[in-house]
């Protein structure tokens, strides 16, 4: 993969000042590297390794998405249920103003109405706003947030990008499975694909500490939210995930790795599509999915390409950029390697 080596390069320089631990994990064919660069953090001994762990953000939600894809193989759940079927009974279920009910399959597809965030949760963030914001609101706020939620437009008629929709599918998909929402995905997703890195948990072994412009910040926690953004995982293991979304062919995720790649809308203004989550791109005549993330201390980009079975993954322990110039990076490694470049 010499001809990926610039790109690679651009990743790490792409990641700025104020990161100390960079990886650019690269598959094509049967040709797989991972590049790492840096220490931990300041003051840290140990070197970033493939098995580094970084904090996903919004990478999560494509576990998610396979989560729900798995339980729908399994005929647990369908896409067509009605959220509030799926929630505590005790719960009281978001307001719609209209016949449609919110679906599993809109919350999956930013199509559900609901806002970004939660009601109640910007208030609760305001003193950790710049470090970590998630973290006062659980399971009883979320609940709560639910219960003061209304939905005027028509689910499934607008895109709309919603954490809130996505964790709330976490949930739903949670009490469907009688397991909390990292339980249930390491059961059912991460062990099944071999991802022993892979966590929910705040303060893993080997993990990088996060940094936002330059100051050391604690672990990222999301207690109410899990689904939408508290993935931690390594270079080695985000390949791992990735590679089994380009031969999904095999095993027991066989079905539901398929599902999340198939295209469910256009988005507006652009010639895009949305999958489950999954964002789809056709480049020169090949297919790209792709996802981006961040928390307050770090940035990750995922993305996979079956015709050249390429996949990459780019992380780094600091927050995103306003110039998003890391996760252009990240895309432009998977632009060259699904070239064959």
């Amino acid at each position: 993969m010499n001809g990926l080596g610039t790109a690679v390069a651009e990743v790490v320089r792409a990641a700025g000042p104020y990161a100390t631990a960079v990886t650019a994990a690269v598959t094509r064919g049967d040709e797989e590297e991972v590049r790492c660069h840096g220490r931990l953090g300041r003051g840290r001994t140990a070197a970033c390794s493939p098995d580094t762990v970084f904090e996903l953000g919004s990478v999560s939600k494509t576990f998610t998405a396979l989560l729900l894809a798995e339980m729908t193989a399994r005929g647990d759940v369908s896409l067509d249920d009605p959220v509030e079927r799926r929630l505590p009974g005790r719960w009281r279920p978001v307001t719609v103003r209209s016949p449609e009910p919110i679906r599993l399959l809109h919350l999956a597809t930013h199509t559900s109405g609901l806002p970004r965030l939660p009601p109640g949760l910007a208030a609760r963030a305001v003193p950790t706003w710049f470090s970590n914001p998630y973290t006062a609101f659980g399971d009883e706020q979320l609940r709560d947030g639910v219960a003061r939620t209304t939905v005027r437009s028509k689910p499934g008629s607008r895109y709309r990008y919603s954490n809130y929709g996505v964790a709330l599918l976490g949930r739903a998909l949670a009490e469907t499975g009688g397991l909390p929402y990292g339980e249930l995905l390491a059961e059912r997703v991460l062990r099944p694909l071999g991802l022993g890195a892979t966590t929910c948990t705040p303060d893993p072994p080997g993990r990088a500490v996060g940094y936002r412009r330059g100051q050391e910040l604690t672990p990222w926690r999301i207690p109410g939210l899990p689904g939408a953004g508290a993935l931690r995982a390594s270079g080695a293991d985000l390949l791992r995930y990735l590679r089994a979304h380009l031969d999904s062919g095999h095993g027991e995720l066989a079905a539901a790795l398929r599902e999340v790649q198939r295209p469910r809308l256009r988005l507006p203004h652009s010639a895009d599509e949305l999958c489950l989550v999954w964002n789809h791109r056709r480049s020169e005549g090949r297919d790209l999915y792709f996802h981006a993330g961040a928390t307050r201390g770090f940035t990750a980009f995922v993305g996979f390409s079956p015709q050249r079975a390429a996949a990459v993954a780019a992380l780094a322990n600091t927050g995103p950029s306003l110039d998003g110039r890391f996760v252009q990076a990240g895309y432009e490694v998977l632009r060259a390697a699904s070239r064959g470049a």
